[in-house]
């Protein structure tokens, strides 16, 4: 709660900028305009050792939900949520590049950062399974 506090306060202070559409953060940072489980929702595509990596936040919150097309029931609009799960898919080098925003599969997919005790994975470098 004190981060949510946090940040309000930042907005009031005009510290906090907001960006609606696709935008280019810095030099391989891109927010990317997904929508669908929450109008005006973003994912993030980074550009990583192995390639272009697509943080899909809530546009996919399960790797089932792109893989398999099957689209999270809380949702805005499912056609954008559908239309979302291929553009982060598409966005990304690969598939094997999106990383849905809930599954707890990631960490069990990348490796761990060395000495992690708190769930870190290492997302730039490749998958140890597929899952």
């Amino acid at each position: 709660m004190d981060d949510v506090v946090k940040l309000v306060r930042k907005v009031y202070a005009d510290r906090v900028v907001f960006h609606n559409g696709d935008h280019a953060l810095a030099p391989g940072v891109d927010l990317l305009m997904i929508g669908g489980h929450t109008r005006g929702l973003q994912a993030v595509r980074v550009a990583t050792q192995r390639g272009r990596v697509v943080l899909a936040s809530d546009a996919s919150h399960y790797y089932e939900n792109f893989e398999q097309g099957r689209p999270f029931p809380i949702v805005y609009n499912v056609a954008d949520m559908l239309e979302g799960h291929k553009r982060v898919v598409a966005e990304a080098d690969s598939p094997q590049h999106v990383i849905p925003g809930h599954d707890p599969q990631v960490l069990r997919r990348y490796p761990n950062w060395a000495g992690d005790k708190a769930g870190i994975a290492c997302l730039h470098l490749p998958p140890v399974q597929n899952g």
